[in-house]
């Protein structure tokens, strides 16, 4: 009797290289590919308001696509390793495959599942394909983890070249009758009280099919200016990738290759890098959403919290033209330019001396691209408390960032034409109070 082969998607919504659905139907029995919807797991974050619209629109597109080449996505709500354990009773599933997970929690959740799957004679495998590099594989001279961006890249780049990506299938073998799955629309992943996301709606089309044509565009159109333009947030040389990457409708091993073959630049692909060393970063750090990764910064004397000032930012009314402009177009689009990212995040963490963790919070709320290495990290970096960061010294001032990256104010006026024109704080005066707290930081380093 048969025994199906049984997908467990994650962050990768997609068919293209896809090495867990590769192998199930290598396997030559009918297969199972199942979502589980976990928000109840020990330690596991529960997706923001942005990323929930992007997740449900993503997961509707695959249905789609899987159920037009014959199998079924089965979708399920509840702690994974109750989930997925009934899921492979239900079907009698004999193998159960997954690519991995390189967050704390979720390595726990899944190697508690695998471990408890295979007593019960069932086979489990896992595979790379959310990383060119896992991060165990890429290691100092001495052995240890990289905590500088520079030479993590430079030991990546000396590494074998990444595999080619894997085709998609032509065809699925589903089970008949396929499993029983929740209704998507029952999940309520899409605010309705009131409905916020017209803007989302109006500069994203979540899918596979999707993000492979975005792909291709920046490829023949955009790559040529990316070097000179992208840190201009008018231009429109970024990539917008990052969201998909983020939900993995497209694998870096075919970002990777698709670029180079398009003669992409170094400066793209190092881009690529930050995000494999974000993540190797917080594979040796998983509580990096919350506490220092240096703690010394542990000391910093954070000022009791003015709840109108971080709610102005995060408003985008604090009277600073590039910080508001950044700030709407997040709150529009479900996005933020990078070089805008930095400044606001600046702003909040050294000018108006708010705990990093409040403005990672809120991105992780408004963000479409939001994960647990990349959102946190870069906010450490900018704080001056994680790896590779920024000198606690470096405050972005948003005025001269404007005049350098947006100097016929383009962008301020798309996005911050109606906001306030008094700053709520002093640009000067702030940064002096900001550099006096990161002394008492300095102090503490040195005395202990």
């Amino acid at each position: 009797m048969a025994s199906p082969s049984l997908v467990w998607l994650r962050d990768d919504l997609r068919l293209a290289d896809n090495p867990a659905l590769r192998a199930a139907m290598d396997r030559g029995e009918p297969v199972a590919l199942l979502y589980v919807l976990d928000e109840e797991s020990p330690g596991i974050r529960p997706h923001g308001g942005a990323a929930r619209w992007w997740l449900h629109h993503s997961l509707a597109s695959l249905r789609e696509r899987v159920k037009e080449l014959g199998g079924s996505l089965t979708l399920r709500r509840g702690p994974a390793e109750r989930v997925v354990s009934q899921t492979v009773a239900d079907i009698g599933a004999g193998a159960v495959y997954w690519n991995r997970r390189y967050g704390g929690a979720e390595r726990d959740i899944d190697a508690g599942l695998k471990s408890s799957l295979r007593e019960e004679g069932v086979e489990v495998a896992s595979f790379q394909a959310s990383l060119l590099h896992e991060p165990w594989t890429v290691t100092t001279g001495s052995g240890t983890h990289f905590s500088v961006f520079t030479p993590f890249w430079r030991a990546c780049l000396a590494l074998p070249t990444p595999r080619a990506p894997l085709p998609a299938p032509r065809a699925l073998d589903g089970l008949t009758p396929p499993p029983s799955s929740d209704e998507l629309d029952d999940w309520g992943l899409l605010p309705t009280r009131p409905d916020w996301t017209g803007g989302l709606r109006e500069t994203w089309e979540p899918g596979e099919p999707a993000a492979r044509a975005r792909l291709r565009t920046f490829l023949q159109d955009d790559v040529p200016a990316y070097d000179r333009a992208r840190d201009e947030p008018s231009a429109g040389a970024t990539s917008l990738l990052s969201p998909r990457l983020r939900w993995g409708e497209l694998s870096p091993f075919t970002v990777w290759h698709e670029a180079v073959e398009a003669h992409g630049t170094a400066g793209f692909l190092s881009e690529l890098g930050w995000r494999e060393f974000a993540w190797h970063t917080t594979f040796h750090a998983p509580d990096i959403a919350t506490k220092n990764l240096r703690r010394q910064y542990d000391a910093f004397p954070w000022p009791r919290l003015s709840p109108s000032h971080l709610e102005a930012w995060q408003r985008g009314s604090t009277g600073i033209p590039l910080v508001d402009a950044g700030m709407r177009e997040l709150w529009h689009t479900g996005f933020m330019h990078n070089r805008v990212r930095m400044v606001t995040a600046s702003f909040l963490v050294k000018n108006l001396l708010i705990d990093w963790r409040r403005g990672e919070e809120w991105f992780w709320d408004t963000l479409v691209d939001a994960d647990g290495a990349s959102n946190p990290f870069n906010w450490q970096w900018v704080a001056g408390s994680g790896a590779d960061a920024a000198p606690y010294f470096r405050v972005f001032n948003p005025e001269l960032q404007a005049k350098k990256f947006d100097p016929q104010s383009l962008y301020i006026s798309q996005w911050a034409a109606d906001a306030p024109t008094e700053p709520i704080v002093d640009l000067a005066a702030t940064r002096k109070a900001a550099l006096a707290a990161y002394e008492v930081v300095k102090r503490t380093a040195t005395q202990s």
